[in-house]
């Protein structure tokens, strides 16, 4: 393997695993309650809304054009909505007054927490899948800006290795409270940073012979598409039922925020004729 290759995966797995320091976080500290685990949800849905939005749609459309960045954008969202319609997926009970509820939780509480857990097991897997896949470009940039000094690669690693903490936390925190396993939570954060070495692999050796980069920046639309609706599908709901919608609302908006200072500081140690 070549020695560049090597000097760029070894970035790559410093910003990579950043993702295991945000699930130490949450591993270390006990399982949140259920209003807290809503406003986290919200808090990674508003992540996950600004990588869609203002990076992956953002980028793909600058690149091949209003129209057919929206066209593999929609894609995305179409090719998801389908999908998820062969995922089974656990639903709640509804529980009307006082009276019903308490009943409810005297007869079923075990039952009602058991599908809860599911609920947000499912939203954990579904975070951990597009932050996987958030992270593919992100290898890509280490490895280009790697090619052009180790200073601008080491820089870059560092700047996605802090934006990547966040993201360790968003992944860990749902998959903690559902399964009550610090070990899952840890390897399953762990394995969405991994997808960053892949990135480096991925370019290396198939960029640019048999890389399309007007598919590829296409592609990324149309996962761009896919994160958007399923958090607006799956996550968001669920921080509304758990959290409240006010205080949903204002988790993600400061999740978004987040996200995207954490973009700005990673434009801003691009060079200039390099962009993520």
């Amino acid at each position: 393997m070549d020695s560049q290759v090597l000097v760029a995966l070894a970035l790559s797995l410093v910003g990579g695993l950043s993702t295991s320091l945000g699930a130490l976080f949450v591993v270390l500290n006990p399982a949140p309650n259920l209003k807290m685990l809503g406003l986290l949800q919200g808090f990674a849905a508003g992540l996950m809304l600004s990588i869609s939005f203002l990076d992956l749609a953002h980028n793909a459309m600058n690149s091949i054009g209003f129209l057919k960045g929206n066209l593999w954008f929609f894609a995305g969202v179409i090719f998801f909505a389908i999908v998820v319609n062969f995922i089974p997926e656990p639903t709640l009970a509804p529980v009307s007054d006082g009276k019903s509820r308490k009943k409810t939780e005297d007869e079923g509480g075990k039952d009602i927490m058991k599908k809860h857990r599911r609920q947000v097991l499912f939203s954990g897997i579904i975070t951990a899948v597009g932050i996987s896949l958030h992270n593919f470009p992100e290898g890509m940039a280490v490895f280009l800006g790697s090619m052009k000094g180790l200073r601008v690669g080491l820089n870059l690693a560092l700047a996605i290795a802090l934006h990547n903490i966040p993201e360790g936390v968003a992944v860990a925190l749902p998959v903690y409270f559902a399964t009550q396993s610090k070990w899952q939570a840890f390897k399953l954060a762990t394995l969405s940073g991994l997808a960053e070495p892949l990135g480096v692999i991925l370019v290396a050796y198939l960029f640019p012979s048999s890389l399309n980069p007007e598919i590829l920046e296409g592609l990324l639309g149309a996962v761009g598409g896919v994160m958007a609706f399923l958090t607006l599908h799956e996550m968001l709901p669920l921080a509304f039922d758990y959290a409240g919608q006010k205080q949903a609302i204002k988790a993600v908006f400061i999740g978004m925020a987040f996200m995207s200072a954490s973009l700005y500081l990673l434009e801003i140690s691009l060079p200039e004729d390099m962009s993520l």
